[in-house]
């Protein structure tokens, strides 16, 4: 049995995912449709190709969540509907209620774009979870020229997750769903040193 010390981290991670994803709402609602051909951070991604793509990680993940992740099905692109924001709001709320609902965080996902074989932990599932959706606010915070906020401590804990990535040979090979780190300060703001972590130039567009 679970105790309450015990699924603490898990919970944190729970509320810190729910605050990033709830963040990348509010943001993509201000996505209007002229918007949706700008380019973004993502090599080759407009806003609208990044909208599905978002919109299909909650679904899967959610699938995950729910036991039923290792069908690549549930982790394939859509074609866009005529309201990308409101499917991309609809999946984050199913991903948020798939996190919360009763046992899932004593359950193992199944996450076959990571590995076909290994189950992991929800806990460190959702912190995967997590820091895409840090990094994928501020992707989309920066096609629209604005900011992504976040409260320190969230901020703080997607670097550390930033951190345990694997860099190297795995993400030169495309092995991992980010581009190799870039160099960035130490004094960099908190988000540039996550999004420079996992691939990203923290100056975009430039």
């Amino acid at each position: 049995m679970t105790t309450d010390k015990q699924a603490r981290p898990g919970r944190d991670i729970v509320a810190r995912d729910a605050e990033a994803v709830q963040a990348t709402v509010r943001l993509v609602s201000l996505v209007t449709p002229a918007d949706l051909a700008r380019p973004t951070p993502c090599d080759g991604w407009s806003v609208r190709d990044l909208l599905a793509h978002m919109t299909v990680q909650h679904d899967g993940f959610a699938a995950a969540a729910a036991g039923d992740g290792a069908d690549l099905a549930r982790w394939q692109p859509r074609e866009a509907g005529p309201d990308p924001v409101r499917e991309y709001a609809a999946a984050a709320g199913r991903v948020l209620a798939a996190f919360t609902a009763d046992g899932t965080l004593d359950r193992e996902f199944a996450l076959p774009e990571i590995s076909p074989v290994l189950r992991f932990p929800a806990a460190r599932a959702i912190s995967f979870h997590f820091v895409d959706y840090v990094v994928h606010g501020w992707d989309v915070a920066r096609s629209l020229g604005r900011d992504f906020e976040l409260a320190p401590a969230t901020l703080d804990a997607a670097l550390a997750v930033a951190r345990a990535v694997p860099d190297g040979e795995p993400r030169r090979r495309g092995l991992m769903p980010f581009a190799p780190g870039v160099p960035v300060a130490a004094t960099a703001a908190v988000l540039d040193q996550v999004v420079a972590l996992l691939g990203r130039r923290p100056g975009w567009p430039h």
